[in-house]
């Protein structure tokens, strides 16, 4: 845990024209709060408050910033876990087996995006078939979107993008004799 505190306290927070800037503000003074509110959150679930928290960063008083924040020892029954919060905020569950990592990733009302790190690719992609998520990523984050963008369950249904995507603006008109 102590790198990935590491890691998050070094990303920049500021400006978003700035080349070294990782994380740029909220849409919206009230997506900051509700972000902000999460936080706040997930200290009253019983998560362990692993770095930053729901200050505003100091000197971005101006601006809908929010600090990345990460929570250890998360519950998949909290909120934390199971709502879409949209903003830099990381919730780390523990697991036991493959089996419980995949139930544990399966386990929400959602399923936009995820993703599965492993020196074994081929492994990964085995894991990534069982993981109910409509965007999976291998060792990685997604570099571009030619294929179909969407998700399952209670994060939609359809596809943008792609040739799949094109049927959205496709008007189908049958004939019969």
């Amino acid at each position: 845990m102590t790198g990935l505190r590491e890691l998050v306290e070094s990303l920049k927070v500021g400006d978003p024209s700035a080349p070294d800037t990782f994380i740029g503000p909220m849409v919206r003074p009230d997506q900051q709060e509700r972000v902000r509110d999460y936080i706040r959150l997930g200290v009253e679930e019983g998560a362990r408050l692993v770095t930053c928290g729901p200050q505003v960063p100091e000197g971005l008083e101006k601006g809908n910033y929010v600090m990345p924040t990460v929570f250890a020892d998360v519950d998949n029954s909290m909120r934390i876990a199971q709502e879409e919060i949209f903003g830099p905020v990381l919730v780390v569950i523990a697991y036991d087996d493959e089996d419980n990592a995949v139930r544990i990733a399966n386990d929400s009302e959602y399923g936009l995006a995820g993703g599965i790190w492993s020196s074994d690719e081929e492994h990964a992609l085995a894991v990534a078939r069982r993981v109910r998520t409509g965007t999976l990523t291998v060792n990685g984050v997604p570099t571009g979107y030619d294929g179909p963008f969407g998700g399952f369950k209670n994060s939609g249904i359809g596809r943008e993008f792609g040739t799949v995507g094109l049927g959205t603006y496709t008007e189908y008109k049958s004939i019969t004799i």
